[in-house]
C-alpha cells in the first residue's frame, strides 16, 4: 500500500489488486516436488512435470518481479513497504544462516562426539577395523565397514580455495566501494565496481567447477566417500549455488544501474543484494576454516 496526495493534499492509498504470483508459484513448487517423487520411481513423465515445474516458477520470478520493479520506480512505495522490505531480507538471511548451521553442526556432531564413540572399545566387536581419525577413510587406514567406502584423498587449502577466498574477499570490498559510490552519486563508478563483483562471483564459480572435477577424477572424493564426502560437498555445493544466485542477482542490479533505476536514497534492492552477498562472504570464511584447513 501507497499513500498520495489528492488535489486538496489529503492523503490516500493505493491498495494493490490481488495477484495470481502467489497461487502460479505454489503450483509451480507442487509440480516439480510431486514430478521429482516420480522421476525418482522411473516414471518417465515425472521429468516432463518437473520441468514445466520450473519453467512455471521461472516466468512467475521473471514477472513478480518485474511488477515489483515497475511499483518501485513508480514511486508506489511508502517508506513502511521499505521497512518491510528490510525486516523480510533480515529475516531470509537469518534463515540462511540457520541453514548453513544446520551443516556445520552435522560435521561438528560428527568430528567430535561420533567418530570418538565408534573408535570406543565399547564399539571394537560392532566394527573391529574402525580408527577414530578425521577423515573416516585415509590412505594406509581402514575406517570403513568391509571396505565400502572407496578410499579418496581430502581436499587441502591450497591453492584453489585460498584463490577463492582472496576472490570473495576483494568482492566484498568491490560491492562495498560500489555502495559508496552509489550515495556519493556516483553513478558511472557504481557500475564499474558492480561489474568488477560479478565478474569476481564468475571466476569464484569457475574455480569451483575445476575444484570439483580435481576432487572426483584425481582424489577419487565423492559425495558417497563417507561422511567427509557427503558433508564436504553438502557444505561446498550449497554455498556454490548461493554464490550463483548472488551473482544472478547482482547482474540483474547492474543492469538496472544502468537503465538508471536507484538513487542515493532509494535502492534498497542493491542494498539487500549487498546484505546477501555479504553473508554469502562469511560462510565462505568458516568453510575455508573448518572444511580446507581443521
Amino acid at each position: 500500500m501507497s499513500a498520495a496526495n489528492d488535489s486538496h493534499g489529503t492523503p490516500y492509498y493505493f491498495v494493490p489488486q490481488p495477484s495470481r504470483h502467489p497461487a502460479m508459484g505454489a503450483l509451480a513448487l507442487f509440480l516439480i516436488a510431486f514430478g521429482a517423487s516420480q522421476w525418482i520411481n522411473d516414471i518417465s513423465w515425472g521429468r516432463y512435470a518437473v520441468l514445466a515445474g520450473f519453467l512455471v516458477l521461472f516466468s512467475v520470478l521473471f514477472q513478480w518481479f518485474g511488477d515489483a520493479i515497475r511499483e518501485s520506480e513508480g514511486g508506489q512505495y511508502s517508506q513502511r513497504i521499505d521497512a518491510s522490505f528490510r525486516w523480510s531480507m533480515s529475516w531470509f538471511i537469518f534463515s540462511e544462516v540457520m541453514f548453513f548451521a544446520a551443516f556445520f553442526g552435522a560435521l561438528f556432531w560428527t568430528r567430535a562426539h561420533v567418530i570418538p564413540a565408534l573408535g570406543s572399545l565399547d564399539n571394537q566387536l560392532l566394527w573391529p577395523d574402525f580408527k577414530a581419525v578425521w577423515p573416516s577413510e585415509m590412505p594406509g587406514v581402514t575406517a570403513s565397514p568391509a571396505g565400502t567406502v572407496a578410499p579418496f584423498e581430502t581436499m587441502g587449502p591450497w591453492p584453489i580455495p585460498t584463490l577463492n577466498t582472496a576472490l570473495l574477499l576483494t568482492s566484498g570490498l568491490t560491492i562495498t566501494l560500489a555502495h559508496h559510490a552509489l550515495l556519493a552519486d556516483r553513478r558511472g563508478s557504481c557500475i564499474g565496481w558492480m561489474w568488477l563483483t560479478v565478474a569476481l562471483g564468475a571466476t569464484f564459480l569457475g574455480f569451483q567447477a575445476y575444484e570439483y572435477m580435481h576432487a572426483y577424477h584425481e582424489l577419487n572424493l565423492k559425495l558417497t566417500s563417507g561422511i567427509y564426502g557427503s558433508t564436504f560437498y553438502m557444505l561446498t555445493g550449497f554455498h556454490g549455488f548461493h554464490v550463483l544466485l548472488g551473482t544472478l542477482m547482482l547482474t540483474v542490479i547492474t543492469l538496472r544501474l544502468m537503465k538508471g533505476h536507484f538513487s542515493s536514497k532509494h535502492h534498497f534492492g542493491f542494498e539487500g543484494v549487498a546484505w546477501y552477498w555479504h553473508f554469502v562472504d562469511v560462510v565462505w570464511l568458516g568453510l575455508y576454516l573448518v572444511v580446507y584447513w581443521m
